[in-house]
């Protein structure tokens, strides 16, 4: 059940299956370009796209070059950033925390812009630029109502003082509301909204920006039968208003989102470890679980992923195996609350999932991972080991860029 671009033939991952063993993610490049390429054709070749690495900093190892920008929202980040060798031209330092030492860093790397979360982001900036004597740009951050920017009124007063920073170059406005926002329209209405701000900011005072860098917070369908046909239909519908939006002002226009890009080019292969029924409920535990995969929108399982399910054959050879049409008790009996090992309730990872005949021993591969799941979990709870990580080139090859990890001594006296 379940298909994703390349792996529409999911002998495919059964192969992969075999190399990269279990708990495992494993990350697409070609699926990832695909999805930088689909969007960058529907906002045309006058908007930029920026990928947020926080999604998934391991597909930096093949960022393609269709993004002008990638965002990096910590010092941990801008670290892997300087290992890889990422163009620092390319870098957005954005966060809600820059210590003065952060700002010595990104400065130094020669990252191409910075944004300015608070008055105290700015004069920060400000004291490191010029004591190197040097003329920083910088994005001013506005506020959608969370704890990431500031207010309108507040950026007029810095506008209207920016005589008194010599060293920053505010080049733009940066604008991010939230993520996995499913109506197009939405989108538009906050675009609109914004337009009337910078309207504001113009006539109050006298500023334009000559660039927007806009966080779309574009929704990944997780659990829908075809996420690639409605994330796509999504992405259409939105597009002729991100292009307007870009050709106002003759503004530099680039949009930045995370999810959308990484969500699906990862799978995380788990194994059967146990399977049981407790009073008439059959359950599976596996040897990954809900603090190593997590989808966004998920509550305690009760929604259905895409998943694979594989098994090995007579010869040893992992096979696909595909759940033949079921309904009533019949298909009852197949279904199974999906589990990982931690020692709590709250580790479900799928109720429900029709799997008839699953043992032990059996591999689930879930679809849609590449977002957050590889960075966002409870990784050190009950000092389970992290999974491996793998990387499949466009070109065939496939690449293990982080081992098995044990986790224990983070939770004990050296």
């Amino acid at each position: 059940m379940g298909d994703s671009g390349m792996f529409a033939d999911e002998k495919k991952l059964a192969a992969l299956a075999e190399q990269t063993g279990t708990p495992a993610y494993l990350f697409s490049e070609r699926l990832f370009a695909e999805r930088a390429a689909l969007v960058k054709e529907a906002f045309g070749p006058d908007v930029d796209i920026c990928f947020s690495i926080k999604a998934n900093p391991f597909l930096l190892s093949f960022l393609p070059d269709v993004f002008s920008r990638v965002e990096v929202c910590s010092p941990g980040e801008l670290r892997i950033c300087r290992k890889l060798g990422v163009a620092p031209e390319k870098i957005i330092f954005s966060g809600v925390n820059k210590q003065p030492e952060d700002i010595e860093d990104a400065i130094d790397y020669g990252c191409g812009v910075l944004t300015a979360e608070s008055i105290r982001h700015l004069e920060g900036i400000e004291a490191c630029a010029g004591s190197h004597g040097k003329t920083v740009d910088v994005l001013l951050r506005l506020t959608g109502g969370s704890q990431f920017g500031m207010d309108e009124s507040v950026l007029k007063d810095i506008l209207k003082r920016r005589g008194e920073y010599p060293h920053v170059n505010m080049v733009g406005i940066h604008y991010f509301t939230g993520t996995q926002k499913r109506k197009a329209a939405k989108i538009a209405a906050e675009l609109d909204a914004f337009e009337e701000a910078l309207a504001r900011l113009k006539e109050e005072c006298g500023y334009e920006p000559a660039q927007i860098e806009y966080g779309t917070g574009l929704a990944v369908d997780y659990f829908d039968e075809d996420p690639e046909k409605a994330e796509r239909t999504r992405l259409l519908q939105l597009a002729d208003r991100i292009r307007t939006f870009g050709a106002a002002a003759e503004r530099h226009l680039t949009v930045e989102m995370g999810r959308f890009f990484a969500a699906p080019c990862g799978f995380y292969l788990t194994r059967v470890v146990d399977v049981k029924h407790n009073m008439g409920v059959g359950y599976a535990v596996v040897d990954g679980g809900l603090h190593q995969m997590k989808y966004d929108g998920q509550l305690a399982g009760m929604q259905i992923p895409g998943l694979t399910h594989l098994r090995r054959d007579e010869k040893g050879a992992l096979e696909v195996l595909s759940a033949p049409a079921a309904e009533g008790e019949e298909k009852a009996a197949g279904q199974y609350t999906l589990c990982g090992s931690l020692c709590t309730t709250m580790d479900v990872l799928a109720r429900g999932a029709y799997l008839p005949g699953l043992q032990e021993d059996d591999i689930l591969i879930f679809h849609e991972t590449g977002a957050y799941s590889v960075s966002e979990g409870m990784a050190a709870f009950l000092s389970r080991d992290l999974p491996s990580v793998w990387l499949l080139y466009a070109d065939g090859r496939l690449v293990k860029v982080r081992e098995r990890t044990e986790t224990y001594l983070w939770n004990c006296k050296n």
